[in-house]
């Protein structure tokens, strides 16, 4: 009955979610990423991790785990105050590719309007996605600390950092 009552869990979580959650104690290979320059404090953070791949960076995750490829996430609610920071397990050691979504309204799908994104190596932004190598991190056997600055809407065709 236990084991029946795990599996279905483990089927209502969202795809990575499981396999990208940092245990306790756990030396890694995982990125521990800061999240810098927040519009606000509400909904939740998603940290991403993609094969480093043009045609595979911000893929639907299902065709990515379908296709047996690396897909990763983290899910966290955006602290009250203080650090902001995500433990994102990986694979293995090697190249991927980062993003991280502020969901502002939390409701699980990216808003142009709304919602905030970064990505590894803090690569500027017009309309259009980085190429992966923009937002590729090289993740070691361990922790690997990286800081990501959060980009929002600026006008009509632009995002960028609050403030910037």
């Amino acid at each position: 009955m236990i084991p029946a009552l795990l599996l279905a869990a483990a089927a209502a979580m969202p795809l990575g979610v499981a396999e990208g959650r940092c245990r306790a104690d756990e030396p890694g290979p995982a990125l521990l990423i800061t999240v810098e320059g927040l519009k606000d404090r509400r909904g939740a953070l998603r940290a991403e991790l993609y094969p480093a791949r043009d045609g595979d960076f911000l893929a639907d995750d299902s065709v990515l785990l379908r296709q047996g490829k690396s897909f990763r996430r983290a899910v966290e609610p955006v602290p009250a105050s203080g650090t902001v920071r995500i433990c994102l397990r990986a694979p293995a050691p090697g190249t991927y590719a980062l993003a991280v979504i502020h969901d502002r309204q939390d409701g699980g799908a990216f808003s142009l309007l709304h919602d905030g994104i970064g990505f590894a190596g803090n690569p500027r932004l017009g309309m259009a996605k980085p190429k992966a190598a923009e937002a590729a991190i090289t993740v070691g056997e361990g922790l690997t600390p990286t800081a990501v600055v959060m980009n929002y809407r600026r006008g009509l065709f632009s995002f960028g950092p609050i403030g910037r």
